[in-house]
C-alpha cells in the first residue's frame, strides 16, 4: 500500500505525524487490499481530514472527518475507514465464494 499523508495550510507537528503513524496501524490488515491511501488534513477554524483510497479489485472509496481536535478528528476518520475497509472486503469474499 502506498500512503500519501499531506497537511494542507500548515505544517504536522511532531506529535500530528506520530500519531497518524500509530493510527495507520490500525488499517494494517488492509496492505494487501488497498493500492494507494491518501489523507489530506486542511486546518482552518477546524481540522478537516480527507481520505481517498483504492482497492487491487479497482474499487474506490472516500471518506472524510471534521474536528476541532486534531486527535479526535483522525479517530473518527480512522473509525469510518475501518468500517469502509471491512464492508467492501466482506462484499469482495462474498462474492468469490
Amino acid at each position: 500500500m502506498t500512503k500519501s499523508v499531506s497537511a494542507v495550510g500548515f505544517d504536522f507537528e511532531k506529535k500530528q505525524s506520530e500519531l497518524i503513524e500509530s493510527k495507520m496501524k490500525r488499517i494494517g490488515y488492509a496492505e494487501d487490499l488497498i493500492i494507494d491511501l491518501t489523507i489530506r488534513v486542511k486546518h482552518d477554524k477546524a481540522y478537516d481530514f480527507d481520505a481517498t483510497f483504492s482497492f487491487r479489485w479497482g474499487t474506490q472509496g472516500h471518506v472524510t472527518s471534521e474536528d476541532f481536535d486534531f486527535a479526535a478528528g483522525l479517530n473518527k476518520l480512522m473509525d469510518v475507514l475501518d468500517t469502509k475497509i471491512k464492508k467492501e472486503k466482506d462484499k469482495v469474499q462474498d462474492h468469490t465464494k
